[in-house]
C-alpha cells in the first residue's frame, strides 16, 4: 500500500472512531434536538468520504471490501445538499455503516495493509 493511501485510511478510521464516540449512548431522536451532534456526525462522515476519495485507484482496487463509491457519494451529498440532510439516513449511516467500515479499516491497518 502506498504511504499516502495508508494515511488516508488512517484518517478514515480516526473519523469513524469519532462517529462511534459521538453516538455512544445516543438515539436517533437525539439528532432532532441536538444541533451539535448533527454537525459532528456530518463533519466526521464528510472527512471519511473526502479521505476515501483521495485513496489512489490502485489502493481502492486492492481493498474491494471497502465501499469507496458509497463513502465518496455520501460525502458529496452532505457537502452539496447540506440544506436537505435526511436525519434518518444520517443516523443509519452513523449507527450501521460506519461501525462496519471501522471494523474493516481496523483489520486492514492491523495487518499492515
Amino acid at each position: 500500500m502506498r504511504p499516502e493511501d495508508r494515511i488516508r485510511i488512517e484518517h478514515m478510521l480516526d473519523a469513524s472512531q469519532s462517529v462511534a464516540r459521538f453516538i455512544a449512548g445516543r438515539t436517533r431522536e437525539d439528532l432532532d434536538s441536538d444541533e451539535m451532534l448533527r454537525f459532528a456526525l456530518v463533519r466526521a462522515i464528510e472527512i471519511i468520504g473526502e479521505a476515501a476519495g483521495k485513496v489512489s485507484q490502485e489502493g481502492r482496487q486492492g481493498l474491494p471490501e471497502i465501499p469507496w463509491r458509497e463513502a465518496v457519494g455520501i460525502r458529496n451529498r452532505l457537502v452539496h445538499a447540506y440544506f436537505d440532510i435526511d436525519l434518518d439516513v444520517l443516523w443509519k449511516t452513523a449507527s450501521t455503516a460506519i461501525p462496519s467500515l471501522m471494523r474493516q479499516l481496523e483489520a486492514i491497518l492491523s495487518h499492515g495493509g
